[in-house]
């Protein structure tokens, strides 16, 4: 414990003091138990990255990143503890893996485990990948997301609204990606398995998002397996609701083909770049009808940054046919707007 103080602290083991357990308890909540020296570590850790970055971190626009992940992490929280729980759902990620670990210590141990810590402690690995090689500021709220849903969701009550497990499922999901395509519309993540994908889609160029679905695969059979095999099918209705509402909401990672024909081909260029920061490449054509030379101006944009590329173009050059085609798959280098 001393240790994860000076690590904390940047202060010599000899002058740290260990924390109370009755502080600690008080904390965690009345379900505590099993709190070390990791999870202690992570929270001091934060505090110290707060008090040095607090005036370099947070501005204007960062009060609307922090009250959407505020309300994230409360939706979330109320989620799992009213359609998760109701229906012995298994969400996906380490949401899912905390809440299968937390029924095998009750099952077969006997023993209550508490959502923050364990959620806590599953999280250290990708919450360190986050800092090194993502972002200290997307990181950063991504702590609060994950140690606000874990705290919300032991201290709020269990609450029923139905007992149907098919209308848990379905409805539970859509309001698990509504709450996760807040965050990431926030810039930030509600943590676990979203680190490392993002880490692996950006550094590796590999299709990570697999291997998240390979992880909630074992998952769901590991679940099946221990606990029967009509709540772990029924979570995948629960996991395909919670995808599909984020594919609809958040749209970043999708692509988007612009073909522009216009008269103006330099105009066009420069008004893309200076909204979206992309570039674009120049094709000479010729009209099937007036046998007129025409610009085609050809670009790629991330799927919301579509609509403003189009105004651009139109404002460039108000007489210009633009045809946007959803981009399928893409290769070669390709500007991500960076994560801060």
């Amino acid at each position: 414990m001393r240790n994860a103080c000076a690590f904390a602290h940047k202060k010599s083991p000899e002058t740290c003091q260990p924390l109370h357990p009755q502080a600690a308890a008080r904390f965690f909540g009345p379900h505590g138990m099993g709190i070390d020296a990791a999870a202690i570590c992570l929270i001091m850790a934060l505090q110290r990255f707060y008090r040095e970055n607090t005036m370099s971190i947070f501005t204007k626009h960062d009060s609307k990143r922090l009250l959407a992940v505020l309300l994230a992490s409360v939706i979330l929280a109320l989620n799992i503890n009213t359609f998760v729980q109701t229906g012995g759902l298994y969400p996906g990620g380490v949401t899912g893996l905390t809440i299968l670990l937390q029924r095998i210590a009750l099952r077969y141990f006997g023993i209550h485990l508490s959502f923050a810590v364990v959620n806590t402690l599953f999280n250290l690995v990708p919450v360190y990948i986050g800092f090194r090689y993502i972002g200290k500021r997307f990181t950063l709220y991504s702590c609060i997301c994950i140690l606000l849903t874990g705290v919300l969701t032991d201290l709020l009550p269990q609450y029923v609204i139905t007992y149907d497990t098919l209308l848990i499922s379905i409805f539970g999901g859509i309001i698990n990606g509504f709450a996760i395509s807040l965050c990431l519309l926030a810039d930030t993540t509600t943590g676990g398995t979203d680190f490392v994908a993002i880490h692996l889609s950006r550094s590796k160029g590999i299709d990570a998002w697999n291997l998240v679905l390979a992880f909630n695969v074992t998952l769901l059979a590991t679940a099946g397996l221990l606990f029967g095999w009509d709540k772990a099918l029924y979570s995948i209705f629960f996991q395909f609701a919670t995808t599909h509402v984020i594919q609809v909401l958040y749209r970043r990672y999708q692509k988007k083909t612009l073909f522009i024909v216009t008269e103006r081909p330099g105009e066009v260029c420069e008004a893309l770049y200076a909204a979206c920061h992309h570039g674009a490449t120049v094709l000479h054509g010729e009209g099937s009808y007036g046998h007129g030379e025409k610009n085609v101006v050809y670009t790629v944009v991330s799927g919301d940054e579509g609509h403003t590329a189009l105004l651009a173009a139109k404002n460039a050059d108000p007489d210009a046919f633009i045809n946007v085609i959803k981009t399928q798959e893409l290769s070669g280098l390709f500007y991500q707007r960076p994560t801060d």
